[in-house]
């Protein structure tokens, strides 16, 4: 995809999701082209598109819905709504998430994750085209489920992957990918790995839509907020998945320090083993100008659409709610030079 499209993250932290709707028309008249959404202990990855889609043109997606904390019924169902409210505007992004959400918060089985993203996939295009669908899969298993209403428009499915084999899953059977976690670096490697396996499957490896979400930090760098990064940092990077792709890309040895005192139970030694290459790297930082520089570098890389993901560590809501929404004007396409 030639088209650069620059977009939104949401919920945007300090903004109920009843003012998302007006939040969502100054993003449209700046030219953000899209909304994202994303799960993990707030709100679910549905309910912030709905006042999008009634509010704005934006094209809107879930990244991610977590294929095991629900049903494939439940998630055609849920579709289904959001294509309702924005026909042909909705993406269904869907992943595998990672351990602590699959089995310590819902009880469920982190097992075969690539196995039951594919045939979720597979299953999901029969339901939401109004198929009853019948299915014995090796992680997965459906009988006689019709969706009763079946969206009038397509709704393409999008597969949140990290590592190789699910890139690979992502490029056989996705219509796009979504990334995250990882440096502008690290996005040439990424890319041709769908992009190889589109091909292999006899598709159009420039039809597969490369996403990803961009960690975006607008606090001025220094001491304090230093530490609220590399916080934030290791608690996501101890997250099993999250740390094997870090390994896989190749900073093991950066990180084996913060790894290694994170098992002894020294969270504060964690935190401060954290180096400052792999802040700069993986969380988007400095002033509006070095930020939107920084997101157009993983466009020229190869990304076709960022959704930027902005964070304060402030702590007062007023204050918060002002330094977001003003950071979201800054780095607006229509304020680029």
């Amino acid at each position: 995809m030639a088209d650069k499209r620059w977009a939104l993250s949401v919920p945007v932290d300090g903004f109920t999701l009843g003012e998302h709707a007006d939040l969502a028309r100054e993003a449209e008249r700046l030219g953000y082209r899209d909304a994202w959404s994303y799960e993990a202990d707030g709100v679910d990855c549905f309910a912030p598109l709905a006042p999008v889609a009634l509010a704005t043109n934006l094209r809107l997606g879930t990244a991610i819905a977590n294929v095991f904390t629900r049903g494939p019924a439940t998630l055609a169902m849920s579709a289904a709504g959001l294509a309702d409210l924005a026909p042909g505007r909705f993406i269904l992004g869907i992943g595998a998430g990672s351990q602590p959400i699959v089995e310590a918060w819902n009880g469920g089985r982190f097992a075969l994750p690539a196995t039951r993203v594919r045939e979720m996939t597979q299953v999901l295009r029969a339901a939401l085209a109004g198929e009853r669908v019948v299915f014995r899969g090796k992680a997965l298993t459906v009988d006689g489920f019709r969706l009763g209403r079946p969206p009038a428009r397509p709704v393409p499915i999008y597969i949140a992957a990290l590592r190789a084999g699910m890139l690979r899953v992502a490029g056989e059977v996705g219509d796009g990918v979504i990334l995250n976690w990882l440096a502008v670096e690290d996005v040439p490697r990424v890319v041709g790995i769908v992009r190889e396996a589109a091909a292999r499957a006899g598709r159009d490896p420039r039809a597969v839509e490369i996403t990803a979400r961009l960690l975006v930090n607008v606090d001025p760098p220094g001491a304090e907020s230093d530490v609220g990064v590399r916080r934030h940092v290791t608690a996501y990077l101890n997250v099993p998945v999250y740390r094997a792709f870090q390994d896989w890309l190749g900073r093991g040895a950066e990180l084996g320090p913060m790894w290694e005192a994170w098992q002894r139970g020294d969270r504060k030694a964690a935190v401060a083993a954290v180096p400052e290459r792999v802040m700069a790297d993986l969380i988007v930082r400095g002033s509006m100008a070095e930020i939107r520089a920084h997101v157009q570098r993983y466009l020229d890389a190869g990304i076709d659409t960022a959704f930027l993901q902005v964070s304060t560590l402030e702590p007062d809501a007023a204050r918060r709610r002002q330094a977001l929404g003003d950071a979201l004007r800054a780095l607006a396409p229509s304020a680029r030079p």
